[in-house]
């Protein structure tokens, strides 16, 4: 195997377990509600922790990995996650699940980044938006591992002991990032960031903060939805049980990898900006529909575009490599990705806020009104933020 192909499948299986953890929850929501008593406030808290978590740690990420390199940072972020996937295995209480739920969150944070970090340096630019969205589709398969899959294994031995074997598999491969992976192609020094700019020159840009709320409201919604409410929505809006939640989990999840894997071939093709406005129109168009509760047919079919197109926001990400210099590229992406997964984690909780509103039934469902408030914000949300990113489409 060359270095390069190495580098790429280590950081994607990296990326698949993460994936997994960041999507697990949906699944077995109902486990963790009814045995630790959960609310849809507190379930949907808990949840977002990973992502409150993961945000908090963006900003000092780019500047570590532009510092040390991914072959460090990751791997060590990693091995906190570890810990946290075990505290979250032995919880028996909301503050036990809520810690290891956060270190989980800390500890996935490092590897997307970190795998965008050392492709800048392993693959040209002009290859940057095919491998980026080839990462994030091979790896977004670890959702479909958290779908109908998750639903059996949870069936057969319970949701603790998936924790457990996940965090001896999240050890493997963080150990096998840092024993054979390296920052650098051979012959090309790791020059540690030293050429590299302030995190401030980011934030000062106007570029930035065109992408900055489309990705909020891209990247929050699939993965807020995609990795808690896409399955409540299922269970309380049209009755399904676990195993027929987890097929729907299921076509959404091949939904999102087809879009990653085909969004930078299409972007280098026609274009990064025209690519993510066409993608965003249809995401907006795909949250009205699931806000009316259609039939279920329908609802498979939305799962799968609603997949397929908010997994352009990778898209946003290497768009923010294309803007800044080489030497800034953790500072850059990370920077956009902390609005990315602060998306996720305040979309994911005030989704639940909005559906708490409503008082569950007598068998703890919440009415289809509480969904349909939740999705109409996060469409609308998308839609204002889709028009202010406009002024960045030009031609080459």
């Amino acid at each position: 195997m060359s270095r390069r192909l190495t580098v790429f499948v280590l950081f994607t299986a990296a990326y698949f377990i993460s994936y997994f953890y960041r999507s697990a929850n949906a699944v077995i929501a109902p486990d963790l509600a009814a045995e630790l008593g959960l609310s849809a406030a507190r379930l949907g808290l808990m949840t977002s922790l990973f992502f409150a978590t993961f945000a908090l740690v963006q900003i000092p990420l780019g500047v570590g990995l532009d510092r040390w390199g991914p072959r460090w940072v990751t791997p060590g972020l990693m091995l906190i996650g570890v810990v946290g996937s075990l505290i979250f295995a032995a919880a028996t209480s909301f503050p036990a699940l809520a810690l290891g739920r956060a270190l989980i969150g800390v500890g996935m944070a490092g590897i997307l980044m970190g795998s965008l970090k050392i492709f800048s340096q392993w693959f040209s630019a002009e290859r940057f938006a095919t491998v980026s969205g080839l990462l994030v589709g091979i790896g977004s398969l670890g959702a479909l591992g958290a779908a109908t899959p998750l639903a059996w294994l949870n069936n057969l031995t319970g949701w603790r002991s998936v924790f457990g074997i996940g965090a001896a598999i999240t050890a493997l491969i963080a150990i096998s990032i840092l024993l054979w992976t390296r920052n650098t192609p051979p012959g090309v020094a790791w020059t540690g960031g030293s050429a590299g700019g302030r995190v401030g020159d980011v934030f000062k840009d106007l570029r930035f903060w065109r992408v900055a709320p489309l990705v909020f409201f891209l990247a929050g919604g699939i993965l807020g939805f995609q990795g808690l409410w896409g399955g409540p929505y299922l269970f309380h809006v049209l009755g399904l049980n676990d195993i027929q939640t987890g097929n729907l989990l299921l076509i959404l999840g091949i939904g999102a990898t087809a879009g990653y894997t085909l969004s930078g071939w299409l972007a280098d093709r026609f274009g990064l900006p025209r690519v993510i406005i066409a993608s965003s129109t249809l995401f907006v168009v795909c949250q009205l529909g699931l806000a009316f509760h259609p039939p279920l047919m329908v609802v498979a079919l939305l799962y799968a575009l609603f997949g397929f197109t908010g997994a352009f926001n990778v898209m946003l990400l290497a768009q923010s490599r294309l803007l800044f210099p080489l030497s800034m590229t953790g500072k850059a992406i990370s920077a956009v990705n902390l609005f990315a997964i602060g998306g996720t984690f305040l979309l994911q909780w005030w989704m639940g806020l909005i559906i708490g509103l409503w008082p569950v039934d007598a068998v703890g469902h919440y009415p289809p009104q509480a969904y349909t408030a939740a999705l109409l914000f996060t469409a609308a949300g998308s839609f204002l933020a889709l028009i202010w990113y406009l002024p960045l489409v030009r031609r080459k």
